[in-house]
């Protein structure tokens, strides 16, 4: 019966896609099944990043056969990856070498939003399809944004240092400027960069973005309230804001775009924050503008940070004493890894009754 379902879904599928002039697009995609000898009903994922629980015990239950490997650095994915049809990473990178040695490897799922960890551009030499599931983990993300910030202002991580060493240093810490009043430039305006904008509504902060016609709907209902003073472009926004966050995908067109020339734009003492790409930051121009011009930075990523979740990291930045960073761990709550791996269960599913969710590279 499932076997009659799904070429039916095929059917339906086709003859939609007849009316919608896409039948060519779609029907490489729907069947794919038929040319490669891929058995449906057998599918085999292999885990190489944590996935909760309960998710793996529901697509066992629906007939898949599992391999949880969460510990599988990236330099073994190729030795792996053969006799596998799907893969699921979250901060593991997928290079080319394991796209080639992954011959039985059909579908890709990034269980998070940014894919620049996976060589997308081969994969679709490959005709192999990469997924992501986006948006599920913004409000994880938005809330260490504030942490981050308040982290900054207060000093939070000195405080508990000093604290566990033995030392009472009031004088010291007593002395912090605050965030009510202040001014946010938020760049990126997707999921995360509305949780930001609504939380920082709530602290007193004065939200700036840039002026962008043709949003949708939804996103000019959510900011309508928030008061939101618009700026032209990123160079007036750094001018005028006291903090800037960044919640943009890597993409050629934001490598470095915090760089020298941006950072000469900044305040003295500004405040970046960075959750989103290690890329998109000049890292050498960052410890510059820290050591000339007193700006601050939270940061969760980095550029060439670790592909694994253990290692040693050896970063200029990561040890500067104007930066209070994170291990690349915006999208890790257990709320945030619920939503994100049910959504990887949507993709998977949807992929077995012929259709992609979210692909980023087809």
């Amino acid at each position: 019966m499932l076997k009659i379902n799904f070429w039916f879904s095929l059917l339906r599928l086709a003859v939609v896609s007849v009316a919608s002039g896409e039948l060519v697009q779609w029907l490489s995609i729907l069947l794919y099944p038929v040319f490669t000898g891929f058995d449906i009903l057998a599918m085999r994922i292999l885990f190489a990043d944590k996935f909760p629980s309960d998710q793996l015990e529901k697509l066992s239950s629906l007939g898949y056969e599992l391999e949880y490997r969460p510990d599988l650095a990236s330099e073994s994915l190729p030795r792996e990856i053969n006799a596998f049809d799907i893969l699921v990473v979250r901060s593991t990178r997928v290079n080319k070498d394991t796209i080639t040695a992954g011959e039985q490897l059909k579908l890709i799922v990034r269980a998070g939003a940014g894919t620049n960890t996976i060589d997308k551009e081969y994969a679709a030499e490959r005709k192999i399809p990469v997924c992501n599931i986006p948006g599920k983990n913004a409000i994880s993300v938005a809330e260490l944004v504030f942490g981050l910030l308040l982290s900054i202002d207060r000093k939070i991580p000195d405080n508990v240092r000093e604290l566990r060493e033995g030392t009472w240093n009031k004088a010291t810490y007593s002395q912090a400027e605050g965030v009510y009043g202040k001014s946010i430039g938020i760049v990126g305006v997707g999921a995360i960069g509305i949780e930001v904008a609504e939380r920082a509504h709530v602290f007193g902060l004065q939200v700036h973005m840039i002026e962008k016609s043709g949003r949708p709907s939804e996103v000019e209902q959510r900011i309508a309230p928030l008061g939101v003073v618009h700026v032209k472009d990123l160079d007036e926004m750094v001018s005028k804001c006291d903090v800037i966050t960044f919640h943009v995908p890597s993409a050629p067109g934001t490598r470095h775009l915090v760089n020298a020339r941006l950072l000469s734009l900044m305040k003295d003492g500004a405040i970046i924050i960075n959750t989103s790409r290690g890329d998109l930051v000049d890292e050498s121009a960052l410890v510059q503008a820290m050591d000339s011009k007193g700006i601050r930075a939270g940061l969760d990523v980095y550029e060439n940070e670790p592909g694994n979740l253990q290692g040693k990291f050896d970063s200029v930045l990561a040890k500067h004493p104007n930066v209070y960073g994170t291990h690349h761990i915006g999208a890790s709550t257990s709320q945030a890894q619920a939503a994100v791996s049910d959504g990887v269960t949507h993709v998977i599913e949807a992929f077995k009754n012929g259709k992609l969710l979210n692909c980023v590279n087809l």
